[in-house]
């Protein structure tokens, strides 16, 4: 019986492929298993990426993107008796208006113990306000933290082009996104931060 003849190099390197893609996928699969491994903020990277399917919330999609550009800085601050590191992975990033992103904040929990904590937004200049759409962020909503956990909580975003047609926003070429974590609303409303927060709007659902 004639022994089975030698893979060609086009074969073999194709093999060497489909093998070290495979095992690509296992790693990103369980580096997401990992960074979100927080239930609701696993959920919340579904719903920012479309990952496993989830549908994308929002109160707006965004159009098509325009050549206006504008530079979004991010802000992170906590209440002083909750026990987080609390900060954003980017300062700033220059989108085009009209464009849907991605940024990414980071908590680590510094107690013994699990401390639950919720955020509050708001975006500065105030008159951006209205042009500034969040379709998924991790905002009023509690977020556990076991002792020594770090999570990753994703926002997704972006500018009404519009911004460029309002006399009182088209000179406007940095907007702030801030985030303030309180151990909880009632703690956000006895300090007033919650008067001046922005809308519950793009927050995750609760389940």
């Amino acid at each position: 019986m004639d022994p089975a003849p030698s893979p060609s190099p086009a074969e073999t390197l194709r093999r060497r492929n489909r093998l070290v893609g495979g095992g690509a996928a296992l790693v990103v699969c369980g580096m997401v298993g990992l960074a979100f491994a927080s239930v609701p903020l696993y959920r919340l990277f579904c719903q920012v990426t479309g990952y496993n399917g989830t549908v994308q919330t929002g109160a707006a999609l965004p159009v098509a993107a325009g050549e206006h550009r504008v530079t979004v800085r991010f802000a992170a601050n906590t209440q002083l008796d909750l026990p987080w590191r609390f900060a954003a992975q980017q300062p700033s990033v220059t989108v085009h208006v009209g464009e849907q992103n991605v940024a990414f904040y980071e908590a680590t929990n510094r107690a013994g113990v699990p401390v639950t904590g919720t955020a509050l937004y708001n975006v500065t200049p105030e008159v951006v306000g209205r042009y500034f759409h969040k379709t998924a962020c991790f905002c009023f909503q509690e977020q556990t933290l076991a002792p020594g956990q770090q999570v990753q909580m994703p926002v997704a975003f972006w500018v009404d082009p519009a911004i460029a047609d309002d006399p009182n926003t088209r000179d406007i070429r940095t907007i702030t996104l801030s985030y303030t974590f309180f151990r909880s609303l009632d703690d956000a409303a006895r300090s007033g931060a919650l008067a001046s927060a922005g809308p519950h709007v793009g927050a995750a659902p609760a389940r």
